[in-house]
Parts: structure tokens; C-alpha cells; sequence
């Protein structure tokens, strides 16, 4: 996380979290940025702080395998979710009961989306271990995953040819909206 968002006792900080869920190569981390800075809010990005504390993440795959990087990623989902911030999650996050549970209950979530046209365009810079095959592999976990990411979602967005700037004004608008 970073160290520019608000501080305990700000309005903020009373607000459950904002967590953007999707596939891989959505555009969470760029939204979830942006919408924290324009609403003075903390960010956090969940892969990044698995990096941070364990290496980088592909490394993690070859090292330790799948089950021990998902085990971090739901240790690290439940110190990011605290009031007031915006959190991107990795991709396959929500594949964790505990993580389901706690997004149910504790924070507003939101669906970024991507068609595959825009995904195979992102994910052409490798660095993403489930997906070194290329965007067949990305359809297919998309796919796998997509009832669970629409279960979860207040409201979604689509990053496939809406520029991000928009994006972030409708979803703030969307929060305000609400209260949040």
C-alpha cells in the first residue's frame, strides 16, 4: 500500500473497501490507482504486495507452485481490506472461500472486464505464469472464473475500448452515488 492515502479517523477511513476483482490483463491495477488518487484514497494491489514480500510471482509458481502462491495471496487479501481503501485484486483471488466470504461482507466490489481481442494485446509482455501460452489460456481461465466474478460484483465496467479516464469518472460517480 501506499503511504498517501487517508489516516485513521478521516471520513474515508469509515468506508468499506473498494476491491476490483476480473481477469487477468482487465485493467484493476490501473483503474484501482487512479480512483484512489482522485477520491484521496489508499491504494493496494495485491500481486504487487505478494512481490514485494515473497518475489516475483512467477518465480513463486516455479519455486513454491500454485497452492502455496494462493495461500499468500488469501493472507494478503485480508491485511489489504481495510476501510477506505481501493484494492486490486489478482485475477485468481477470488478463488478463495475465505476471500468470497470477506468480499461478501466488508467491501464493495467491482467487475473490470475484458474481451479477449484487449487481453491478448496486455498480456503479450509475459510475466504471467497461467497464461504463458497465450490467449487461449487466458479464454479458457476467464471463462472458468467468470460466474464467481459476476456472484461478487456491485457493478462492473469494461475496459476493452472505454478509456480509463472515463472509466474511473463513472465509478466514482457510482461510489458517491451510493455513499461510498
Amino acid at each position: 500500500m501506499t503511504a498517501d492515502g487517508p489516516r485513521p479517523g478521516d471520513e474515508a477511513s469509515a468506508t468499506p473497501p473498494v476491491v476490483l476483482i476480473g481477469p487477468m490483463a482487465a485493467g484493476k491495477t490501473s483503474i484501482g490507482r487512479k480512483l484512489a488518487s482522485r477520491m484521496g484514497r489508499t491504494f493496494a494491489d495485491t500481486d504487487r504486495l505478494i512481490a514485494l514480500e515473497h518475489g516475483p510471482i512467477p518465480e513463486i509458481f516455479a519455486a513454491h507452485g500454485e497452492p502455496t502462491f494462493r495461500q499468500w495471496e488469501a493472507e494478503t487479501v485480508r491485511r489489504a481490506l481495510t476501510p477506505g481503501t481501493v484494492v486490486a485484486l489478482g485475477g485468481g483471488a477470488v478463488l478463495d472461500e475465505g476471500t468470497r466470504a470477506l468480499l461478501r461482507a466488508h467491501a464493495t466490489v467491482v467487475l473490470v472486464t475484458v474481451d479477449a481481442i484487449a487481453a491478448e494485446r496486455r498480456i503479450g509482455g509475459g510475466g504471467r505464469p497461467l497464461v504463458a501460452d497465450g490467449i487461449d489460456a487466458w479464454r479458457r481461465i476467464a471463462a472458468e472464473r467468470d460466474a464467481v466474478y459476476r456472484d461478487l460484483a456491485d457493478t462492473s465496467v469494461d475496459t476493452s475500448r472505454t478509456p480509463m479516464a472515463v472509466l474511473v469518472d463513472q465509478l466514482e460517480a457510482w461510489l458517491v452515488e451510493r455513499g461510498l
